[in-house]
């Protein structure tokens, strides 16, 4: 209505006629010329969430079907546009006919109960209509006008609900920015998952390996061997309050990334330290559960943050692995290599000669070392070889696009030491 009274207010400035509505093509024309007004109306950004929610409502389309927010694009604002400007158009055509046609329908209807003169004037039928048989058809015709109204109506709803999908259904655009938000989601999670299966993963394994020889000890004939059980206890409480740092670390991203969910920094969105680096390697080698013979050649303090953090975290399910499933009482023989801008990691650990039994719902530490030298452009290998050796590799540039806090070496020394 707010269109069709400015459509009328210009045909009249025009045509010098004082009532618009009393002739139909002033009328049709102010129609003609509203549509033109609700298309530019339509282009507007919050049209289409009113207009969503208008569909869903009066046309019953699934939710699934729909865009969601505000048109931003050139093709989303066309889209809604031509949405609107359907929509009043056969609102218009509807409203017009509810409310000529009703009272117009029912008056033939109840024609024959009124006086002949009266009902063909108020009518404005002719009179040569008068007659026995007119009296009968008159309210077949009224119910026969309300039933093609009622069918026009339905019509209009089916159009419409057919046509809300392609015209306020997502564009190629929306699609590619919800995709992008579920992997923004999706990459958060699996960040999330790797630092907890990493971290506390490591540290119940290595609790339950020294709970274990503890009590072994405890049962056997040398009970009086109490440092070895004060040891173990010494390392179990080591583990279990690191890795509570860890945990709180990893939930303390969580809650960042519910606060900041826009925020992202550096890869998967990480911001600060994620946990620890290399520079506590020996604490986790102290305290691993296995001996270790660690070795590293270049300036392994040069490495960058990030690089720095997800290499501990390789070595951290190397060790893992190890203590899971390498033979009880051999060393693992770890290398890190800093040379030609990359960091290269070798575990080496020798396996049982009957395989240990993975436990239900293992099996992910693999796919997250992988993951992880992926994100910064690197690549890892592991797997056992013929001469019983399991080995651990993983290359790790240290100029990966796109990796905050990188850094670049220099000169290299070469530094060897035995854990």
């Amino acid at each position: 209505m707010p269109y069709f009274l400015v459509g009328s207010v210009i045909v009249g400035s025009f045509s010098g006629e004082t009532h618009v509505f009393s002739s139909p093509a002033t009328q049709l024309t102010a129609y003609l010329i509203a549509l033109p007004m609700a298309a530019v109306t339509g282009v507007f950004p919050l049209v289409r969430p009113l207009s969503v929610a208008a569909a869903r409502a009066l046309c019953d389309v699934r939710a699934g079907l729909l865009a969601d927010g505000p048109a931003r694009t050139r093709q989303a604002k066309v889209r809604t546009a031509g949405w609107f400007t359907l929509h009043l158009a056969l609102g218009g055509v509807v409203s017009g006919l509810t409310l000529a046609l009703t009272p117009y329908a029912v008056a033939v209807a109840l024609s024959p109960l009124f006086a002949a003169d009266w009902r063909f004037r108020a009518l404005r039928l002719p009179e040569s209509l008068d007659g026995p048989w007119f009296l009968v058809l008159a309210p077949v015709a009224g119910v026969a006008m309300l039933v093609a109204m009622a069918g026009c109506v339905a019509a209009a709803g089916a159009l419409l609900a057919g046509r809300a999908p392609a015209l306020l259904g997502p564009t190629p655009e929306d699609r590619l920015a919800a995709a992008e938000r579920r992997a923004a989601r999706l990459a958060v999670r699996n960040r999330l998952a790797r630092e907890l299966h990493d971290s506390v993963g490591h540290a119940l394994s290595a609790v339950t390996l020294q709970a274990g020889a503890a009590r072994r000890v405890l049962d056997s004939d040398a009970a009086s061997d109490v440092a070895f059980v004060r040891e173990a206890l010494a390392a179990i409480e080591e583990t279990t309050r690191r890795t509570v740092g860890e945990l709180d670390s990893v939930l303390g991203l969580l809650r960042q990334d519910e606060d900041r969910p826009g925020e992202q920094d550096g890869p998967e969105g990480q911001s600060g330290p994620a946990g620890p680096c290399l520079d506590a390697l020996g604490g986790l080698l102290a305290r691993c559960g296995v001996p270790v013979s660690y070795e590293t050649q270049g300036d392994v303090g040069a490495v960058g943050e990030t690089v720095s953090r997800e290499a501990f975290r390789i070595v951290q399910e190397g060790l893992s692995n190890a203590l899971r499933h390498g033979l009880a009482g051999t060393p693992v023989e770890l290398r890190l290599l800093v040379q030609d801008e990359e960091l290269e990691i070798l575990m080496e650990n020798a396996l049982p000669e009957r395989p240990s039994v993975v436990r239900p719902g293992g099996g992910r530490g693999l796919r997250g070392m992988a993951e992880r030298a992926v994100l910064l452009g690197g690549r890892t290998g592991a797997g056992p070889h013929e001469d019983g050796v399991w080995r651990l590799s993983a290359r790790l540039p240290l100029t990966s696009p796109g990796t905050p806090g990188r850094a670049t070496t220099g000169k290299r020394t070469s530094g060897k030491g035995e854990r």
